[in-house]
Order: structure tokens, then C-alpha cells, then sequence
């Protein structure tokens, strides 16, 4: 083998062991059978492999999207076991549709649709639920509730109930994974099953009351979707849209940070693709919801990996794994997975990713509003509250738009917001107004009916008007609408019009959508200074 591959190899080793221990502890916290842990696992490695961008990602099930699939199903299947899987399946079908859909729609850019402080007050709220639901398997108590009041009182309330060979084993395995984690290489997750494995059948645990992950029945159905209502599709569409927003803020996150790391290009399109394909594949067999986790990226990367051969030695390691010693892992005890959970998002209970927002005094009560979100209404609720934060940031920031007014900055070229720059000087008998943001459907209307407020007060002398539409790299067709109302009051106006810096495709677009004629505006793509010599030119 090429030396040059060697780093894959190892690192496709490497990320083995922490892979398949999760893959079968997310399951347990998606309240389905361990193989649908393995299932997303396969499906992940292969599809991203193949048409993933990223030599760094590793596509698998993930705590949040485990966490919001449980939730989901058990909102609408309760302690049904067999309705809950369909459901799951079908959820996950949304999922990977709507992730086609959004590919072939080319909105691979539209990724920060839950803004960073949002998205990080969930991830710290979401990961204090996924820990103290896993203190409930290691106490071996049953935790119903997903708000953090009542599962504290489900924890607490069943303290007579509580076991602490349950507890010893899950202390033992999270200090095993801490400390083993500091080796590089060294695949902590694996070694822990093995221990626990050890513990099973040595000390005979189960004796003691500690559940073990039991038999895993790895069997591959015959691709289907899953027999379900009308109703329930239209369910599971409004909850596929929640679990597509997070798997696909957590994934490109992490696809970014690596890209930016070491220079490489994105393809947001092409991950949506891949995503799209490998939770379809999941959701055909029965598998969990997939995204590129920040744990198993951040592993692979550190491991050494170059390419995304890494990925596939890691699918081909855990085939063989499967195939051979997958009854041993069914003696794994219960405590030992919910270790590996603890151990796997303890990173999220990071409170400094906050202090820049109380530095900056922006966003601080965003962030603390999404994390209060997720323990007072649980995991679905709160995320669902976090979109709608998202939501309101996005509208507010909308309803701010506005249009500057323009001015010469001394003898040069630039023209700036005389608003912010008040020694730049104004044109005499011209007017240059600029929109401050992109136009397009919920702000076309705002901005334009301040243009017409801005060449009123202008005055009668002030004619040509110059608008500079740099900010707008496309228009759809409600803002193509307010444009020509726009351009046909000024025409009524007695107002000829220059529009400065067009985008190509606005430029053509503007082109067709506009009658020629006297009255029409001259449309350009030079500069403002280009376009103000231009109006001068025309008017004269």
C-alpha cells in the first residue's frame, strides 16, 4: 500500500473504535433497536463517501438528531415500540427528501437559517437532557419526560429504586473513557465495551440488576416505505423540516470549520446530496437520521486523515466487526453505552461559547433563551422554539431595511452613506440612493416605498435619480414587480433613472422584464462614480 495512504488507514482505525460504540448508544437514545444505530452508520460512511465533498467528514447517526427522532416518534407513537420504528423510517425519509429537494433547488448556501447563538444555546440545552437521561439507564430507572423539572423528578423520585452496581459501572467507564481518551489513536470506545463485555460475563452483572444491550438483529429488510396515514406524513413533514435544520446547521458547521482549517473548498450542494442520499438509504432500511457530527469529524481529522478513503476503512473495519463479534456486543451493559453518550456530548457543556455574546452585548439573551427553551419544554418543543427564535431575528433584521443616500467621499471615486460620512458631499441636482440589503420579496416593497419618500423630499430639481443595486445578486419575482411599479412612478414623476453596479444575472433579468422606451432606466453594471457621469450625461 502507497505510503501516502497509510495516514488514512490509521485513521480509519482510529475512528472505527468510537464509531460503532456510538452508533449503538444513540439508538438507545432514539428509543430504537441498536441496529438502527449501525444501519445510519453503513449508509452514512458510504453514501457521504461517494458523493461528500469533505475529506474530513464522517457521516453517522448523531446525539441531537437521535435526541429530536426519540422525541419526534415518542410524541406521536408513545410506548408503541413497532409504530415508533415506522414512524422513525418515515422520518427519516422526509429527511433525506427534503435534503434532495433543497440540493436540486441549489440552497446549499441557505445555512445559517438557525443563527450560531441559537444553535449553540440548543446544542448546551440539549446535551444537559441527552446526559441526565443517560443517568437514568446508569441508575436503572426509567426516565418518560424530556423537560429538565420532570425528568429531575423521575430521577429523584425513584431514588429506592436506584442501582449502584449500575453506578459503579458507569463511573468506571466514564473515567476509563476520559482517561483513555487522552491517547491518541487508542480506540477508547472499543476498549470500554470490551471491558464492560468482560464485566458481563465475569461478574455476571445482570445478576446484579444492570441491563445489557441485548440480542442485535442485524438483518437488512427489503427496501420499502413505511405504511403510514395521511396525517401522519403531514406530521412527520413538519417535524422532518426541525430535524433537516439541525442535522444540516450541525453538519455544515462542522464541514466548514475543517474546510477553513486547512484551506479547502465547499460544496454545500453536493453535501446536501450526499445527506439527501444517505438518510434516504437509512430510512429504506430502517435506520437512524444522518449528519456529519462534529465528534466523529473532529476525530478523523485529528487522527491524521487525508482523504475520505479514511471513511471507507472505517466501514470496512466495523463490516468486519459486525460480522464476527457483534453477539458479544449484545452483553454490553446499558451503563457502558450511556458512559459513552455522556463522554460523546460532554463537550457542548461549554459555557464560554457564550462569552463573546455578553462581550459583544449581542445575541446573550438569544443564547440563554434557547437553552432555557430546551429544558422547560424538552427537546422537540425547545427546537421548535429555537426555529422560531431564528425566525424572529430574521424578521426583525428585515424589518430594519433601509436605503442610504449616497455622497462623493472628497475628490475621488468612492461614494458612501452621507448618514454615516458627513463630509461626503452630495451631487448637485442628482439624488443616489443604495438599499442596504438584498432585494426580495419581504423587504422589495419597504425599500422602495423609501426611495419614493427620499426623490419626494429631494425635490422637483433633482433629477436624474441613480440607484445602486450592489447588494442584490438576484431578484425573484415579487421584487421584479416592485421594481417596475417603482420604475413607473418615477417615469410619472418626470424622473429618469440610472441603476448602477447590476449583477449580471440582474442585469439580464432586468433586461427582459423591462419595455424599452423613453422612459425606461438605463441599466448598468459600472461603478456608482461610471454611473453618476452617465446620468450627468443622459440629463444633459
Amino acid at each position: 500500500m502507497p505510503a501516502t495512504r497509510m495516514p488514512d488507514v490509521v485513521a480509519g482505525l482510529s475512528i472505527a473504535g468510537l464509531l460503532l460504540p456510538e452508533a449503538v448508544a444513540y439508538s438507545g437514545i432514539a428509543s430504537l433497536p441498536p441496529q438502527a444505530g449501525i444501519i445510519a452508520l453503513f449508509a452514512g460512511l458510504i453514501c457521504y463517501g461517494v458523493l461528500g465533498s469533505s475529506r474530513f467528514a464522517i457521516a453517522s447517526a448523531t446525539s441531537s438528531s437521535a435526541a429530536v427522532l426519540g422525541a419526534a416518534t415518542l410524541s406521536m407513537a408513545g410506548t408503541d415500540a413497532a409504530l415508533r420504528l415506522t414512524l422513525a423510517s418515515g422520518l427519516v425519509l422526509m429527511s433525506g427528501a427534503y435534503f434532495v429537494i433543497a440540493a436540486a433547488a441549489r440552497l446549499g448556501s441557505v445555512t445559517d437559517f438557525i443563527s450560531k447563538p441559537v444553535l449553540r444555546g440548543f446544542a448546551l440545552g440539549l446535551a444537559v437532557v441527552i446526559i441526565l437521561k443517560q443517568c437514568a439507564s446508569i441508575l436503572g430507572v426509567r426516565a418518560s419526560h424530556n423537560d429538565l423539572v420532570r425528568l429531575l423528578l423521575d430521577l429523584f423520585g425513584q431514588f429506592s429504586q436506584w442501582n449502584w452496581t449500575g453506578v459503579a459501572t458507569g463511573l468506571a467507564a466514564l473515567v476509563m473513557l476520559y482517561a483513555l481518551g487522552r491517547i491518541r489513536y487508542l480506540p477508547a470506545g472499543l476498549i470500554v465495551i470490551a471491558g464492560g463485555i468482560a464485566a458481563t460475563y465475569f461478574l455476571d452483572l445482570p445478576r446484579f440488576g444492570v441491563a445489557v444491550v441485548g440480542p442485535i438483529q442485524l438483518q437488512l429488510h427489503t427496501p420499502r416505505l413505511p405504511e403510514l396515514s395521511r396525517a401522519d406524513w403531514l406530521r412527520l413533514g413538519e417535524l422532518g423540516f426541525a430535524l433537516v435544520m439541525v442535522l444540516y446547521s450541525e453538519s455544515y458547521g462542522s464541514i466548514r470549520s475543517f474546510a477553513i482549517k486547512h484551506g479547502d473548498a465547499v460544496a454545500p450542494n453536493r453535501d446536501l446530496l450526499a445527506l439527501g442520499a444517505a438518510n434516504t438509504a437509512s430510512g429504506l432500511f430502517l435506520g437512524m437520521p444522518i449528519g456529519a457530527g462534529y465528534s466523529g469529524t473532529s476525530a478523523n481529522e485529528a487522527a491524521g486523515a487525508c482523504s475520505q478513503l479514511s471513511g471507507g476503512i472505517a466501514a470496512v473495519v466495523m463490516l468486519c466487526v459486525v460480522l464476527t463479534l457483534l453477539p458479544a456486543i449484545a452483553l454490553t451493559p446499558e451503563p457502558v453505552l450511556a458512559a459513552i453518550v455522556i463522554h460523546a456530548v460532554s463537550h457542548a457543556l461549554n459555557p464560554r461559547v457564550f462569552r463573546p455574546y455578553f462581550v459583544w452585548h449581542r445575541d446573550r439573551l438569544v443564547a440563554i433563551g434557547s437553552v432555557v427553551f430546551v429544558l422547560w419544554l424538552g427537546v422537540l418543543d425547545g427546537l421548535l422554539a429555537a426555529i422560531a427564535i431564528s425566525l424572529t431575528m430574521l424578521l426583525r433584521r428585515l424589518s430594519g431595511s433601509t436605503i442610504a443616500v449616497l455622497g462623493r467621499l472628497g475628490e475621488g471615486h468612492d461614494f458612501v452613506n452621507v448618514a454615516l460620512h458627513p463630509d461626503a458631499r452630495q451631487i448637485a441636482g442628482l439624488l443616489i440612493l443604495r438599499p442596504d440589503e438584498p432585494l426580495f420579496f419581504a423587504n422589495a416593497d419597504r425599500i422602495l416605498a423609501q426611495a419614493r419618500l427620499k426623490i419626494l423630499a429631494a425635490g422637483a430639481a433633482v433629477n436624474p435619480v441613480v440607484v445602486s443595486l450592489e447588494e442584490s445578486f438576484d431578484l425573484d419575482s415579487s421584487s421584479l414587480e416592485s421594481l417596475q411599479e417603482f420604475f413607473d412612478w418615477c417615469a410619472a414623476k418626470g424622473k429618469r433613472l440610472v441603476l448602477a453596479r447590476l449583477k449580471e444575472p440582474v442585469q439580464e433579468l432586468l433586461g427582459t422584464a423591462i419595455s424599452p422606451g423613453p422612459a425606461a432606466p438605463v441599466l448598468t453594471g459600472l461603478s456608482v462614480d461610471d454611473a453618476v457621469a452617465l446620468a450627468v450625461q443622459t440629463a444633459g
